[in-house]
Parts: structure tokens; C-alpha cells; sequence
């Protein structure tokens, strides 16, 4: 089975399709995606951040189109092919709408559970493809804890979701 649900303490259940994820651009690469610093982001200031640089820019420069357009389109392509991929967890676990009272998520795998406090699996990682193939033998995801401590050792076969 190639789809896992999330339910129990939630206000929607919701099935996530990890097939799809390659399209999304929420994924992370997986291959530096521990190495790289987990500073909050604040979404109104690197708006502004990266306004201001295109800007400045064009002011500079002038407004051109990129000639590369090709170029980056194959790039893409080749990298999504290729590529160690996972999806943050916190944006499916806000669409099912965590209730209040819940105070675990258990990820049921094929040898037991695994339980992580909501705060942790927020900030959780389930790669979903090493090397551009899905996860077949032991998926559909895996699941990586967000500060990396099991990035040589992720939970597999998870088959459900539970939140409690």
C-alpha cells in the first residue's frame, strides 16, 4: 500500500500520497537537508529579503530573462531523477488540524509503534525517495526525527499515522 492516513486526534483525517511528493515543492533534499541551519523563518522578512534583492537588481541591471530557462528546466529534471527526497511533516499534520488534547503521534510500522510528541513530529522528515526511486521493500516513507539523529537509521514501513 502505497498510502498512509493520517487519523485519531484530529479534526480531519487526510491520506497523504507520497507518489505525488517529487511535483511538490515543499520537498527537501535529503542528502544536505540535516546539515543545513534550523533557524525559524519568518515568511514576511524573507519576502522582503528577497523582493529587495530582485529589485536592486533590476535597478542594476535591468530587467532580463533568464536566458538559462532550458537549461534549469533539464537540470530539474535530471535532479528529480536522481534525487534523495523528503517532505516536512508539519504541513499535513496542520491540514488534519491537530486537536488541542492530542499530545503524541504514533507512526504504526510493521514492527510496533513509534511515538513522538506532537512538537517533535512537526518538525519530523518523511523521505519518500533515494536516488529518484520511491521506497518500495520498506515505504512507502521513512521517517527521519527533525534533528537528524536517525539520518543513517530511519523508521520504515510505516503504515499509519495515529495521533493520540
Amino acid at each position: 500500500m502505497d498510502i498512509i492516513m493520517i487519523k485519531g486526534k484530529v479534526k480531519f483525517t487526510i491520506t497523504i500520497d507520497p507518489g505525488v511528493w517529487i511535483f511538490d515543492d515543499r520537498k527537501v533534499d535529503l542528502k544536505t537537508y540535516f546539515q543545513e541551519s534550523r533557524a525559524p523563518k519568518d515568511d514576511l522578512e524573507t519576502y522582503t529579503k528577497e523582493v529587495s534583492a530582485h529589485w536592486d537588481r533590476e535597478i542594476r541591471e535591468g530587467a532580463i530573462v533568464p536566458p538559462t530557462l532550458k537549461t534549469e528546466k533539464v537540470f530539474k529534471k535530471t535532479e528529480i531523477l536522481t534525487g534523495t527526497f523528503g517532505m516536512p511533516l508539519e504541513p499535513f499534520l496542520g491540514n488534519a488540524e491537530v486537536l488541542p488534547e492530542a499530545s503524541e503521534v504514533v507512526f504504526i510500522t510493521k514492527q510496533g509503534e513509534i511515538v513522538l510528541s506532537v512538537e517533535k513530529a512537526k518538525i519530523a522528515i518523511l523521505g519518500f525517495s533515494k536516488n529518484g526511486k520511491p521506497f518500495k521493500e520498506d515505504g512507502p516513507v521513512h521517517l527521519y526525527y527533525g534533528d537528524g539523529s536517525n539520518r543513517d537509521n530511519p523508521v520504515t514501513n510505516i503504515e499509519e499515522i495515529l495521533v493520540r
